[in-house]
């Protein structure tokens, strides 16, 4: 098997996984916003700049979709504490669990589909999804 086929394997087998094992979404909310949710948990000590350039569109831009995310009780800014110059964008706690139900697996789903499983594949996906993971934070 070549890499490009395993790539296109791993790509049809995660969206199948995302499709069925998903949350039902029920906020109002988009994937750009998402995304910057994602990356400002991700990254923790966040600037305007920092989602500015993760977004490719100018300053003023991600500022307009922070407050938003402000408006909706998703994010708040904060002053370092060591640099007062510096403003940091925060998940608030409805924030965090917007994000989680929009990137994250149902926890019950999941759980439904491990039960026909034996403990040695459980095990196997496991560690397939922490290599996974572990790699891509190294490359990215």
């Amino acid at each position: 098997m070549t890499l490009k086929n395993t790539v296109s394997n791993i790509n049809q087998n995660w969206t199948d996984i995302y499709h069925f094992l998903h949350y039902i979404h029920q906020d109002n909310i988009s994937h750009q916003a998402v995304r910057l949710l994602q990356h400002i948990e991700k990254k923790q000590e966040t600037t305007i700049g920092d989602l500015a350039a993760f977004l490719g569109v100018t300053h003023n831009t991600a500022s307009e979709h922070i407050k938003r995310l402000i408006k909706k009780g998703f994010v708040s800014k904060q002053r370092s504490i060591e640099d007062e110059r510096k403003v940091f964008v925060i998940l608030t706690e409805e924030g965090s669990e917007v994000l989680y139900r929009h990137t994250r697996l149902d926890n019950e789903k999941l759980k439904n589909v491990l039960e026909n499983l034996d403990e040695s594949e459980i095990e196997m996906i496991e560690k397939a999804f922490a290599l996974l993971s572990e790699e891509a934070r190294k490359c990215f």
